[in-house]
């Protein structure tokens, strides 16, 4: 239990800031369409109000749109537990290192939830440069989350 924890958490921090740096590299969406992004939406969708999911600090006079990286984190932390307990049960779910399961959740969340949901435009009208970043985002942030894995494995 103590390893699921802690590769867990330790996977969904590390593996969401790697994403969140990836995403500064390839950016998924244009500056109009990331005014409001998929998080804040998917908020408003379930009536959040846009002032609520706007809200935001200061940092060397650059807000930082926290609810965003709440919603990012905890999305990050939720589906590291979900893959630790999964390769508990069958080492099949890390096939890749963990790649195949980011593979997965992107199909799952970019290629059929969110546009079901209307958070997002349907794949064939997202662009290709969006497909290539959060694809190769979300092989990353598997990746991330397996090393983070094997790491609190080797210290018990």
């Amino acid at each position: 239990m103590v390893i699921i924890m802690l590769s867990g958490l330790l996977g969904g921090i590390l593996s969401g800031f790697f994403k969140l740096g990836w995403e500064i590299l390839l950016p998924p969406r244009t500056p109009s369409r990331n005014k409001t992004n998929p998080p804040q939406y998917l908020l408003q969708q379930f009536g959040f109000s846009e002032e609520f999911t706007h809200r935001y600090f200061i940092v060397s006079r650059q807000k930082v749109q926290y609810i965003s990286l709440m919603m990012h984190f905890g999305f990050s932390i939720t589906f590291s537990f979900i893959y630790v307990i999964l390769v508990q049960y069958s080492t099949l779910f890390s096939i890749g290192q963990g790649s195949v399961y980011g593979i997965v959740i992107w199909i799952l969340f970019h290629l059929l939830i969110m546009p079901i949901m209307k958070t997002i435009p349907s794949i064939s009208n997202q662009p290709l440069s969006e497909h290539f970043s959060e694809l190769l985002g979300h092989i990353l942030w598997g990746f991330v989350i397996q090393i983070c894995y094997i790491y609190i494995l080797t210290i018990f």
